[in-house]
């Protein structure tokens, strides 16, 4: 893993390609315009496009000049070129005023739907004729099948590159604003998907024209190789030789990120830099053969195009994944300079790649992918030498060691875990699935492209090859200890881990590297900024139309009511509260109060069961979910010195469904919070009988702001200095409600949304009551400016 036997070739390497290549193009430049794309595209708003035009003009007049500070001048470009292309993306989302609207229109379907039990996922470009805000825009569609369906809709026919014709409803893409969960307006801005939708009245639909093109061809093979290959085989046959990853469900994915295989599992530039060697190898082999081919191509340029060529097309079978085009990038820049017979090094190499796809695409540093794939090939070219004995073995293991380690602080930033048996699953399964499993699918597909059932026998053997090792992974990925999931970090964490791999990479000899592990801590150990005793903080997690809080004290872990879980298989519980739970370092949580049991509000228990320990859990009596005990006026119980006690419903009180929501009352020696649930008017004049106990600094708004709570009597019986809602953002009952938040404002209480502020945290501790809104907080120029509540 040291680096001491690489440090001659380093120099000379960096000799040849300075020698050889314009400093304009060198690492220096490429670096500054990567620093410039990543410092403007994360700053909290989006430039003017015309203070981005100018940057990009200047950057580019002094990036050409011959001075000193030309790298600077590339990140001025580059903080300009990145500038418009943000602004263009963000421009093109749907115009809140068309939110809502159905609209028919015309179009294309993109890449490879996904057909779920009783939806189907798709990206639809419109077609240019469709009203202005949408025509020839690219969006994000679901099909349901209609409520009470036996059978399976038209939407099974559904097909990629077939023309459609039905009404959709749009909104602007818009995801969840949470620690540790996905961000949807992130990568919707990386894909250029101007909206999310779903067709109406999907009776309506008309195909147009059938299933045409590259993804229809790519769906076929991947129905073929579902005929051939055993069930449990298919999906990752499928992966490896299609890029087609919807047959994967949870669970696999799940067993995948335990054992650190997510790389692998889907078409990876590390295969299409195998499928290019072959092809070079094949080419080389044919003018050893045929010498007189030489008269008109050299070898080595033969194989260079060759190489090309085999890079293009197996980023063509993967539907040109990002990951694949980069590593298609790469080699055409390798093999462009062994066509014009200037040497290239490897670091020259990988700049130029990276010039490549920066100028291509450069919000393609929003996606993870990216970061990972060239911060691996980074290390392994500054750590490994590339000249020597031919020692495989010992490479291959310094390899994966380079990998693991130098991978790992961006592996705990983009996804908060660590995978700890992912060195030793990925020593077998590099070798196993990228030279047997990898080869025998391509085989198949190649067979079958050129004749209907010849690849059949190639794809079972390649599922036959894979199917061991899969059973051997899902053994290491039951293990307690395969995968260590982290608390979110402070954004300063990550260069100082990095700082800390770089140290101890460093060769042999170099003093103090054992002090570098402590630079690891505060990214792998964060601070969780826990309530001193006698202190409470409260998370009103953003999780849509529902409700999920968290109450933490000291040392103990309230869960209060678990989120939404939708028709559609949406689970906020897998999706949204475990992530978050994970995020706050939360391990256990010792107690969970589900107010009541719509699935708006317990949808997500039975996943966050699944998931994480769970203590006590508690409801009312009566309801449709199984809890441990119920939840009764007069009972409670102390935690760290604060008091949590239920004040509704009483004893004997019906189960009737959003009245009989679990009120909880939590009580610090610096003031109070009141859950509510889902109670209506009728509940609180029973609670304003005795209306000290509805004193509270805090308030979570009842029935997520609806006008059939929250009574002028009530309100000012709280005396809340902030009261919270918990909605889903555009929601169709339009909570909360205007003059709900009128009436909490009336009373001198500060109103909070989770649709604009995302997830809210509030403390009452020593220093009073203080609060952190998700978005405000972390803000992004992606996040809609959408008006208070």
């Amino acid at each position: 893993m040291s680096a001491a036997g690489s440090l001659d070739h380093r120099s000379s390497d960096r000799a040849t390609a300075a020698a050889t290549v314009p400093p304009a193009l060198g690492p220096a430049c490429v670096c500054g315009l990567l620093a410039g794309t990543v410092t403007c595209l994360f700053l909290p708003w989006l430039v003017p496009a015309a203070a981005g035009g100018l940057l990009l003009l200047a950057g580019l007049a002094g990036w050409a000049a011959r001075w000193r500070g030309r790298a600077l001048a590339a990140g001025l470009a580059g903080a300009g070129w990145v500038v418009l292309h943000a602004g263009w993306a963000l421009g093109s989302w749907l115009p809140p005023a068309w939110e809502g609207r159905e609209l028919k229109v015309t179009g294309q379907v993109l890449g490879l739907p996904s057909h779920e039990a009783r939806r189907t996922r798709f990206e639809f470009r419109i077609d240019g004729d469709a009203p202005a805000p949408v025509a020839g825009r690219r969006v994000r569609l679901a099909w349901y099948d209609d409520f009470g369906a036996t059978g399976p809709g038209p939407r099974l026919g559904l097909e990629p590159g077939a023309r459609w014709s039905f009404p959709l409803k749009l909104r602007a893409p818009h995801g969840l604003a949470n620690p540790g969960g996905a961000d949807a307006g992130r990568h919707a801005l990386a894909q250029r998907i101007a909206g999310t939708g779903y067709v109406r009245n999907p009776q309506l639909a008309r195909e147009l024209a059938p299933a045409t093109g590259l993804d229809a061809w790519r769906a076929r093979i991947a129905s073929r190789i579902d005929a051939q290959v055993p069930a449990a085989s298919s999906p990752f046959v499928r992966a490896l030789a299609l890029g087609d990853t919807r047959g994967l469900d949870d669970g696999d994915w799940e067993t995948l990120r335990a054992v650190g295989l997510t790389h692998l599992v889907a078409i990876s530039g590390f295969h299409v830099g195998l499928v290019a060697g072959f092809c070079a190898w094949l080419a080389m082999a044919g003018w050893w053969l045929w010498p007189r081919l030489g008269l008109f191509l050299p070898r080595p340029h033969a194989a260079a195009l060759a190489a090309m060529a085999g890079a293009a097309g197996y980023a063509a079978v993967a539907g040109f994944a990002l990951p694949t085009v980069r590593t298609a990038l790469m080699i055409a820049v390798v093999a462009g300079a062994r066509l014009a017979r200037r040497p290239l090094g490897a670091w020259q190499a990988l700049a130029l790649a990276l010039l490549a796809i920066l100028l291509f695409d450069p919000l393609a540093v929003l996606q993870a992918g990216f970061w990972l794939s060239f911060a691996g090939v980074a290390w392994l070219v500054w750590c490994l030498p590339t000249e020597g004995g031919r020692r495989w073995l010992r490479d291959f293991l310094s390899a994966q060691g380079v990998a693991t380690l130098g991978l790992l602080p961006l592996g705990a930033v983009l996804f908060l875990q660590a995978s700890l048996a992912g060195p030793l699953a990925n020593l077998l399964a590099v070798p196993w699935w990228s030279l047997v499993v990898v080869p025998l699918s391509l085989l198949g597909t190649a067979l079958e492209a050129v004749h209907d059932g010849a690849g059949a026998w190639a794809w079972r053997a390649a599922g036959a090859c894979f199917a061991p090792s899969w059973q051997l992974f899902e053994r290491m990925a039951a293990s307690p200890f395969a995968l260590w999931w982290l608390p979110e970090a402070e954004a300063w964490a990550l260069p100082v881990a990095l700082l800390a791999a770089f140290w101890l990479m460093l060769p042999r000899g170099v003093p103090g590297k054992g002090l570098a592990l402590l630079l690891w801590l505060p990214l792998l150990w964060p601070p969780r900024e826990l309530p001193a005793p006698g202190g409470v903080e409260l998370h009103v997690l953003d999780v849509g139309q529902g409700l999920a809080l968290v109450a933490r004290t000291s040392r103990h872990v309230l869960l209060y009511d678990a989120g939404p879980a939708v028709h559609d298989g949406w689970d906020a519980g897998e999706r949204a509260v475990v992530p978050a739970l994970r995020a706050l370092g939360i391990t256990r949580v010792d107690r969970a109060v589900l107010s009541h049991g719509d699935l708006d509000h317990a949808g997500g228990w039975p996943a966050i069961q699944r998931t994480l320990p769970t203590g006590s859990s508690s409801g009312p009596e009566g309801g449709p979910v199984q809890v441990d005990r119920p939840c009764r006026a007069g009972e409670g119980w102390e935690w760290d010195g604060v008091r949590f006690a239920f004040l509704h419903p009483t004893a004997h009180f019906p189960y009737l469904r959003n009245e009989s929501s679990c009120v909880l009352r939590i009580e610090s020696a610096h003031g109070a919070m009141l859950l509510t649930g889902d109670i209506g008017e009728v509940v609180e004049r029973r609670l304003l009988r005795d209306p000290r106990r509805l004193r509270a600094e805090v308030v979570v708004v009842p029935h997520h702001g609806s006008d059939e709570s929250s009574s002028g009597a009530f309100v000012a019986a709280t005396g809340a200095r902030l009261a919270l809602v918990s909605a889903g953002r555009g929601n169709r009952f339009g909570h909360p409600r205007e003059a709900v938040v009128r009436r909490w404002r009336h009373h001198g209480a500060e109103v909070l949304a989770t649709p604009r502020s995302g997830a809210i945290r509030v403390w009452l501790d020593a220093d009073g009551l203080s609060l952190r809104e998700r978005r405000a907080w972390r803000r992004r120029l992606w996040y809609p400016d959408d008006p208070p509540p």
